[in-house]
């Protein structure tokens, strides 16, 4: 049996040093219209897409606070950052995904974020040339931790789940990946590895050099090739 050919990679969070930003937005918010515990409340969001995430907020809060309303602000405090300091990547992520294009490997995005939001920040971040496909949480019905946007971004590279691995951070996308029948390795971001995530995970990295030395390793014990 060969290697498995394809590696589908979750955005925010694994592409991006985006989730601390994110945060960071909310307690802004949060601190203007009094929601206590954000930080808790948002966690349980990461890797969710908005209506998964509306469906969190509004069961945390007792529907007190409107999340539609107050979803746009904290997406203004999140784009006055970006706007003034830059999207930064994740350490290695540039690395990993310039030995994954040399070792041909087929490659994607399955990100929770609008589609048209995936597009722009891997275009702006000059990263679209490794991807061959980019799968957005509003192409699908069911949110992670639904296998579906694993599936989704399987069925338009043409490739069986079981030939994918997948990069996540959250608990989320892990639960969604394995659901999926794919490989799930996770690269603790906001969200540290729990004894289920040690379980669900076949691997957890301290970060993205470690997953490209072991796509590396893979390769030499698999192929024989030396890259």
């Amino acid at each position: 049996m060969g290697r498995k050919n394809t590696v589908i990679f979750d955005m925010d969070g694994v592409i991006f040093d985006s989730e601390k930003i994110v945060l960071s937005s909310w307690k802004k918010v949060a601190a203007e219209y009094g929601l206590e515990n954000i930080e808790s409340v948002m966690t349980q969001c990461i890797g969710l897409n908005y209506d998964a995430a509306n469906e969190v907020f509004t069961k945390a809060y007792d529907g007190k606070f409107d999340f539609d309303f107050l979803k746009p602000k904290t997406s203004a405090y999140y784009y006055e950052y970006v706007e003034k300091y830059g999207l930064p990547l994740k350490t290695g992520v540039r690395e990993l995904l310039i030995f994954l294009k040399e070792a041909g490997y087929k490659t994607a995005v399955a990100s929770s974020t609008r589609i048209a939001v995936v597009e722009k920040e891997i275009e702006d971040a000059d990263l679209t040339e490794y991807f061959e496909k980019l799968v957005g949480g509003d192409m699908i019905k069911r949110s992670k931790p639904a296998p579906d946007i694993f599936l989704e971004a399987a069925r338009v590279l043409e490739v069986e789940p079981e030939d994918c691995y997948v990069i996540e951070d959250s608990y989320n996308g892990i639960r969604g990946a394995r659901a999926a029948g794919m490989t799930p390795f996770m690269v603790p971001d906001l969200l540290p590895a729990t004894e289920e995530m040690e379980q669900l995970a076949e691997k957890i990295f301290k970060d993205l050099h470690e997953v490209r030395m072991f796509f590396a390793e893979n390769e030499k014990s698999v192929s024989g090739r030396k890259n």
